[in-house]
Order: structure tokens, then C-alpha cells, then sequence
């Protein structure tokens, strides 16, 4: 086993013991008023994620099954990172300039599919999960209200699954996304 790889099984089980408390605190941007509007639909494609009922590796798939929501939040932040974000409150953006930052080991544990998922993560901004456009949340109070009761639930009752560190997790979640993305 590399270096590379005891990185990595040292930090993503760290991820998923943080995905409920990240999702939140990440939503709670969403009505962030000097957030420019692709900022805000990066974050919420990101976190709208999380309800998708068929997303790049089945949750229930032991050890890796919450990572590429990981993953996607980490992306979707870089994205968020990338637009207008001038004027919100430095404590506010604290959580997600991490998820920002932390992006960049993505990048590199995936490397060239990297840019197949960071594609991917862009076109959730038009998707849907649980019947909800990540428009129809960012346009209707109602429908926003909901989302992030939804978050809120979703971090209250979301249980770190284990991750045994195992180089063959490590393989296993490169073949999903390797399989998975859209090429």
C-alpha cells in the first residue's frame, strides 16, 4: 500500500463522519443574499444530491456508498467557491471554503476522471431528486423551506457508515466512478 493510499483512508472515512453536519451547515448558505445565483445553485445541485435515489455508488454499498456524496458536496463547494461570493460574512463561508479546499483531493485521487465528475456535479444544477429542481428550490420559498427541513433531517439522523482501511475500497470506489460517470 503507497502513501497515496494511506492518505486516503486515513481523510474519506473522516468525510463520511462529517456529511449530516457538512450538509447543514453548507444549506444554510442557500438564502445567503450576496451569494450570486450560481454560487447558490452550485450549492444547492450539491446538497440536492444527497436525496437522489440513483446516484453514482448505491448508499447502501458497505464502506463506499456515501462517498461520492462526499465527493459531490467537496465539488459542488469548489464550484460555489469559484463564483461571486463577496460580501457574506467570513464565518459563513468557513465550511465551505473547506469543502473547497478539500476538492483538491479529489481532483487527485481521481485524476483524469476528475473532470468527468466536476462535468457531472455541473449538470445537477438541472436535475431533479425527489421531485425537486434545484430552480424550484432556489425560486420557491415554500419548496426551499421544505429542502432544507429535508437537510436538516437528513444531518440529525445520518449515521457514518464504517470504512475499513482497506486498499480495496479505495479500488472499488475509483471503478464506480470510472464506470459510472458519463463519458
Amino acid at each position: 500500500m503507497g502513501d497515496l493510499d494511506i492518505k486516503y483512508l486515513d481523510i474519506f472515512p473522516s468525510w463520511l463522519r462529517t456529511l449530516g453536519e457538512d450538509a447543514q451547515k453548507t444549506a444554510a448558505l442557500i438564502n445567503e443574499p450576496s451569494l450570486s445565483e450560481n454560487a447558490r445553485r452550485a450549492i444547492v445541485g450539491g446538497i440536492n444530491y444527497l436525496f437522489k435515489s440513483l446516484d453514482l455508488i448505491p448508499d447502501g454499498i458497505d464502506d463506499i456508498g456515501y462517498l461520492d456524496d462526499a465527493f459531490v458536496l467537496r465539488v459542488s463547494a469548489d464550484l460555489a467557491t469559484r463564483e461571486e461570493i463577496s460580501g457574506v460574512e467570513p464565518e459563513n463561508l468557513e465550511v465551505l471554503n473547506r469543502l473547497a479546499g478539500e476538492c483538491e483531493v479529489v481532483r487527485e485521487f481521481l485524476a483524469d476522471n476528475y473532470p468527468r465528475l466536476e462535468s457531472y456535479v455541473k449538470g445537477l444544477y438541472r436535475g431533479a431528486a425527489r421531485g425537486r429542481y434545484v430552480s424550484d428550490i432556489l425560486e420557491n420559498r415554500e419548496t426551499c423551506s421544505e429542502f432544507i427541513s429535508d437537510i436538516r433531517e437528513f444531518g440529525q439522523s445520518y449515521r457514518s457508515p464504517s470504512f475499513a482501511r482497506e486498499e480495496k475500497n479505495l479500488i472499488k470506489l475509483q471503478a464506480f466512478f470510472d464506470a459510472k460517470l458519463p463519458r
